[in-house]
This record gives structure tokens, C-alpha cells and sequence, in this order.
């Protein structure tokens, strides 16, 4: 990707993540709103699956469809459609609840306070 291009995503929400609203950091990543879902072969010599530099949308590899997005967020959204994104925070609470012992402690001894509400990506507010 251009470094002109790069710009222009991180600048559609002034330097925030699209998702999160974080500010963007160095090592910040374009992320692909409408996944591109990209193809990965096994080598052998690596033993592991790398990126075979296909996918299999690649009409949406284009500056409308990209975000600009910490690396949490993207990593997590990884190739899911936004709103299979927006079901996995939402079941966040859940998993914690359920696997995390210090997460349980914490909202025991009033350190967390859970609210149930939407999911409502930062550039969603932004279109508002």
C-alpha cells in the first residue's frame, strides 16, 4: 500500500481506530471493513500456513473499504463480517465470566461493572 493511500485511511477518523476509537499508534493497521479473506497454503519448510498473495474478494481490496485500525481490534476481527465482529464483543462478557478467574474476582470485589448494551463502533457514531 502507497504511504498517500495510508493516509488516507488513517485520516477518514482523524488517527482513531474505526472500531474502538482508540487513537492509532505506530504499527496501526488498514483493515478491510467487508473481509477480503486471504488465501494461505502450508510450507513445509516454514511448517506453518503463510499468505499465498491471493484472496477471495479481491475486488474489495480498495480504499472505500478500508479502516484504519489498532491492532487489537484488527486482530480480532480478523476475516468476520462487522456485525459476526460486533457478536464476538458482545459475547466477550460471557467468556470472561465463564473462563477468567481473575476476571471473576475483580468484578466480585467491585472493581468491574458489567453494562448491557449495543455494540456501537466508533465510525458508526461518526456517520451519526
Amino acid at each position: 500500500m502507497k504511504k498517500s493511500d495510508r493516509k488516507i485511511v488513517y485520516d477518514k477518523y482523524d488517527g482513531h481506530c474505526a472500531y474502538c476509537g482508540c487513537e492509532l499508534q505506530k504499527g496501526w493497521h488498514v483493515d478491510e471493513l467487508f473481509p477480503v479473506c486471504r488465501n494461505f497454503k502450508y510450507n513445509k519448510e516454514k511448517t506453518k500456513f503463510v499468505h499465498d498473495g491471493t484472496c477471495k474478494y479481491p475486488e474489495r481490496l480498495h480504499i472505500d473499504n478500508q479502516m484504519p485500525s489498532c491492532p487489537s481490534c484488527n486482530i480480532n476481527k480478523h476475516s468476520l463480517s462487522l456485525e459476526g465482529f460486533r457478536l464476538l464483543i458482545q459475547n466477550f462478557i460471557i467468556s470472561l465470566n465463564r473462563d477468567s478467574t481473575q476476571y471473576k474476582i475483580a468484578k466480585r470485589y467491585g472493581l468491574i461493572y458489567e453494562i448491557d448494551k449495543p455494540v456501537i463502533f466508533y465510525f458508526e457514531q461518526k456517520l451519526k
